[in-house]
């Protein structure tokens, strides 16, 4: 029995160090670390360990195990613990099925203070209120706000629309109760990043005009999903193989989100998916002759869309939905939209997404104050207090929000 279990353990370890030996070797083979990264040596360690946790997570779902967003966020766990904030009173609660978590400045206010409504990114794989935890604790302090977090349902068990219809419900939710919690009604934000983001376009745009609920000040939003129709964008290119959001990494979680087999990747990568007459319609707004010329760097203009697929389009027409795709909304909306406070990362995979949506705003005359970060990386914002594996640009992103939210 000794030998049998010996004979196991050095098995599991075998397996373990072949599996880090693979992940290693697929990092140096298929990643590109921009020189403007500072702390590259660290960037290429954390992805690795990236790389690993979701080649096991993934070997572990095909053997029906775990699932791989159950196993990555069992993993993020391990890393983002939560730091209790002595100036923050942190509260746990449920609107009907959906957690929250309410974060309020211990200090007495003598005026209502003003809300912020975050909505996290994670593309519903990763993120959560625990892993977000300490990004909205700093903002409720520094901003000295009463900050309210939806944590929406997640993957494997919710898919596309949860995501958007959670935190649209959420969000009314705490509208409709802002005297409860000391906020003002004139002085709420939303805010989000990644998908959390494009959310926030979503929820902004489907309160236009709601005349029974206070309406939003500002939308604030950090390197945000826009639009999943055009993916041979300038950044899209340049970014395709940078970590920490690669091109197969973007491309898995849109899959697993909107329950697309992922061997349409491929249709929806050259554009075949898409009908000629939506394309006509929607080139306007999601063309790369939108983005300014300074960030066409080694741009090569491909030949998009493909030959049109129907089958493909059937299989994928639901990313063509309106309240999917917030960059597509009609002018009469998005003139009615609140001030837009934009960060982009110019190592991000998503970078124009946000300067489409932001050319889009502008157009309709919607103020936009845009803050760029040319070495910023796409989710980052969760390592600002995460020593050693924080980056300069994750403070710089948190910084900046606290100072437009600050100056409203």
């Amino acid at each position: 029995m000794g030998v049998l279990l010996l004979v196991l353990l050095l098995g599991l370890l075998i397996f373990h160090l072949g599996l880090c030996v693979w992940a290693i070797f697929k990092h140096f083979l298929t990643t590109d670390i921009p020189s403007v990264v500072q702390h590259q040596a660290k960037m290429r360690v954390m992805h690795c360990i990236m790389l690993y946790v979701i080649s096991l997570a993934n070997i572990l779902e095909k053997m029906r195990i775990c699932s791989l967003p159950r196993f990555v966020r069992f993993a993020q766990a391990i890393i983002f613990t939560n730091n209790k904030d002595p100036k923050v009173v942190v509260t746990d609660l449920h609107f009907g099925t959906i957690p929250v978590r309410l974060f309020q400045p211990k200090t007495m206010s003598c005026s209502p203070r003003r809300g912020i409504i975050f909505y996290h990114g994670g593309a519903g794989v990763l993120g959560g209120l625990d892993c977000y935890h300490n990004v909205c604790a700093f903002l409720a302090r520094e901003t000295d706000s009463v900050l309210l977090c939806v944590g929406y349902r997640m993957l494997p068990d919710y898919h596309y629309p949860v995501i958007t219809s959670d935190c649209l419900n959420a969000s009314i939710h705490f509208l409709k109760r802002l005297n409860i919690c000391g906020v003002d009604p004139t002085q709420v934000v939303v805010c989000g990043d990644s998908i959390g983001g494009g959310v926030v376009a979503q929820v902004t745009q489907a309160l236009v005009g709601q005349k029974d609920i206070p309406q939003i000040r500002a939308q604030v939003m950090m390197y945000p999903v826009m639009q999943g129709i055009n993916f041979q964008l300038p950044s899209y290119q340049q970014n395709k193989r940078v970590p920490f959001f690669t091109w197969d990494l973007m491309f898995m979680f849109i899959c697993k989100y909107m329950t697309i087999d992922l061997s349409w990747q491929d249709a929806m990568l050259k554009g075949t998916f898409i009908p000629p007459e939506t394309w006509i319609k929607y080139r306007k707004w999601l063309s790369s002759d939108n983005i300014p010329e300074s960030f066409k760097n080694k741009y090569q203009e491909p030949q998009f869309p493909g030959p049109f697929n129907e089958v493909a389009y059937l299989e994928t027409k639901h990313l063509f939905d309106v309240g999917n795709e917030p960059i597509l909304t009609d002018d009469e909306i998005v003139a009615q939209l609140p001030d837009l406070f934009l960060v982009s990362c110019g190592l991000d995979i998503l970078r124009d997404d946000a300067l489409l949506y932001k050319k889009r705003l502008e157009d309709q005359g919607v103020p936009v104050s845009w803050f760029h970060l040319e070495d910023g990386l796409h989710g980052s914002i969760v390592l600002f207090d995460k020593q050693p594996f924080s980056f300069p640009c994750s403070q710089k992103m948190l910084n900046a929000v606290v100072s437009y939210i600050k100056g409203l």
